[in-house]
């Protein structure tokens, strides 16, 4: 159980956090959401923005789920104090900044992903304590100061009552951190290039001094490829051709305009992500703002702060969720039939949340505790057999009836095995007749009938009569290990139909029903009723029933890396790369490589 301060703060933060979180729920994950008090009212109401009961919240959870916060000038901020509160000394301070102080939350990881065409895939590691946003800013410089700028002729034209002084911090420690954080990342999410923005042909001493400590941390990441940019040739090609970047890592300023810039780029702020890390803490935010004149219209669009929520399961050690949280959406945005206005449509925000949600695997148990057999039966039918084969194959499962090949091209099936067994008739003369099929009288609709007569194509065990019938009764398809006739007549008719061998010699009078609702196997694969059946051209193969929605999810998350692959290389990505950034080498894992859920 992971536990979530859930922060939903000004304007429309409640509104996005609200539509989110009923779309997580879908997932049944293990999360102790607990709610916590942030933001305007809190100021207005009791002088502080972030109150004390609030920072107890965060220090007792995981993390932080921050909606919006609304932020005023000082002037404003003292005005809109309740009267008992004025005058005295109260000092407006951002809850963001805050935040990030109080937890010493060093990297604000921004990433910047296609949802469309899946062209590009890259994060913006930003520094957030230093640089020139360290707050050393002064108007009207003291004496010590004057004397480090008197000499530039502005200045000195100026005088210090007409000068204001911004300072660059950069430390060893802070560059250091930031580095190895960002090398991490880029090793985590299988990133081979690391681009440090600066701009050292200008700020010469201290983008020295940042190289220096690149160039020494470095060395033990030799799998990461290093480069320094200047920021303002980062700018250029982040809109040009993003595909060429993985990680980029920028001192506070650089970074918080390129990560605007990498909102543009993938289509706007109502999709971009944040989540700022520290060693010990973190919060996760979509970076839209409170939009206060929104409020309350159910027009803002929650894809970001959904976004959000699949970043904060990556970072809580639930990446396979974060991943098809981030299909969901992306589903979505391709199909913009329900988008709101940001994006081109008119879908109000619950309208986009419960399309997100209909794209998700529904749970083992739905709410009420009923039983989502079926549903794991319709999707497994929607999938490729070689997904499912893949994913089997991740938990070590066989499943594949070696031998037993389509009969009906384009046919896919998916269904309950109910299980036949034949065996030969005794050689005794006079033996009356023996009508082995009869079984189907009693097969239920939607099943998927497996009969094993040991593989022999010595006489036939289906054909057109029994295909005829099976169809009335709703049978979903048959695996014959054994052969089957009738086949041009069974194609006509459409029906999924898979066998060993394919003869025109009557079973009549050769074999006879043996049992039916018992194991059977075949090869090295034993089918089980009730196990889940699932046959395409490829073949057949059968999904153990109590891993059934293990397999599912598992093969989704094949398909879903597959297409990605192929929709990176018709953007223009090399192989290669793709298949590295994709995870090839275990498309049914998560994006650190781990299949299971936390």
């Amino acid at each position: 159980m992971k536990s979530i301060a859930v922060l939903p703060g000004d304007g429309i933060g409640p509104e996005v956090v609200s539509a989110a979180l009923d779309v997580v729920e879908r997932l049944a994950l293990p999360l102790d959401l607990r709610f916590g008090d942030i933001g305007w009212k809190y100021w207005r109401e009791e002088g502080t923005v972030v109150p004390e009961r609030t920072w107890k919240l965060i220090e007792e959870t995981d993390t932080a789920l921050l909606g919006a916060i609304t932020s005023k000038p000082l002037r404003e901020a003292e005005a809109e104090l309740a009267p008992a509160l004025r005058g005295t000394g109260l000092t407006y301070v951002s809850p963001v900044i805050q935040l990030r102080q109080r937890l010493s939350l060093y990297a604000n990881v921004r990433p910047v992903t296609d949802l469309d065409g899946e062209r590009f895939d890259f994060t913006v590691i930003r520094e957030n304590t230093e640089g020139l946003y360290a707050g050393y800013d002064f108007h009207g410089p003291d004496d010590a100061l004057w004397d480090v700028v008197r000499d530039h002729p502005n200045a000195a034209a100026s005088g210090p009552a007409g000068t204001s002084v911004s300072l660059r911090l950069q430390t060893e420690f802070g560059m250091d951190r930031l580095l190895r954080y960002g090398f991490a990342y880029a090793e985590r999410h299988g990133h081979r290039r690391l681009t440090v923005v600066d701009k050292p042909n200008v700020l010469r001493h201290s983008g020295n001094h940042l190289r220096e400590r690149l160039e020494l941390i470095a060395r033990e990441h030799p799998d990461v490829e290093t480069e320094i940019l200047n920021v303002d040739a980062v700018a250029l090609w982040m809109v040009r051709r993003p595909e060429r970047f993985g990680v980029l890592v920028a001192e506070n300023m650089f970074g918080d305009i390129l990560s605007d810039l990498g909102a543009g780029v993938m289509g706007g702020l109502g999709l971009a992500t944040s989540g700022n890390i520290g060693d010990h803490g973190s919060y996760f935010e979509p970076v839209h703002g409170s939009a206060p004149g929104m409020a309350g219209q159910g027009r803002a669009n929650p894809m970001a702060m959904l976004l959000t929520v699949a970043q904060m399961l990556d970072h809580l050690g639930m990446p396979v969720p974060g991943q098809e949280l981030r299909a969901a959406v992306r589903e979505v945005v391709r199909a913009r039939t329900t988008v709101t206005y940001d994006l081109g449509g008119t879908a109000r925000t619950e309208q986009v949340a419960r399309a997100v949600a209909g794209r998700l695997a529904v749970p083992a148990t739905r709410p009420g505790g009923s039983s989502a057999a079926e549903d794991v039966v319709d999707r497994l039918a929607r999938l490729d057999t070689a997904s499912v084969s893949d994913a089997l194959d991740s938990l070590g499962v066989g499943g594949v009836l070696a031998g037993v090949a389509a009969r009906v091209p384009g046919t896919r099936a998916a269904g309950r095995a109910f299980t036949v067994s034949y065996q030969p008739v005794g050689d005794v003369a006079g033996q009356p007749f023996r009508n082995a099929a009869n079984y189907l009288d009693d097969v239920p609709e939607g099943a998927f009938v497996v009969v094993d007569n040991g593989g022999s194509t010595a006489c036939t065990n289906w054909g057109s009569l029994l295909t005829a019938l099976a169809r009335r009764r709703g049978v979903r398809g048959t695996a014959l290990h054994g052969s089957a006739r009738d086949v041009a007549e069974i194609r006509a008719a459409g029906y999924p139909l898979f066998s060993t061998g394919v003869t025109m010699v009557s079973g009549k009078n050769r074999v006879e029903l043996a049992a039916t609702g018992r194991d059977v196997v075949v090869g090295d694969v034993t089918v089980r009723p009730g196990d889940i059946v699932v046959g395409d051209d490829n073949g057949v193969l059968v999904v153990p029933a109590d891993r059934a929605e293990e397999v599912a999810d598992r093969a989704e998350r094949v398909e879903r890396t597959e297409a990605s692959i192929a929709g990176a290389v018709a953007g223009g990505l090399r192989l290669d790369e793709a298949r590295r950034r994709y995870g090839y080498a275990k498309p049914w894992a998560g994006t650190d490589g781990t299949a299971d859920r936390a």
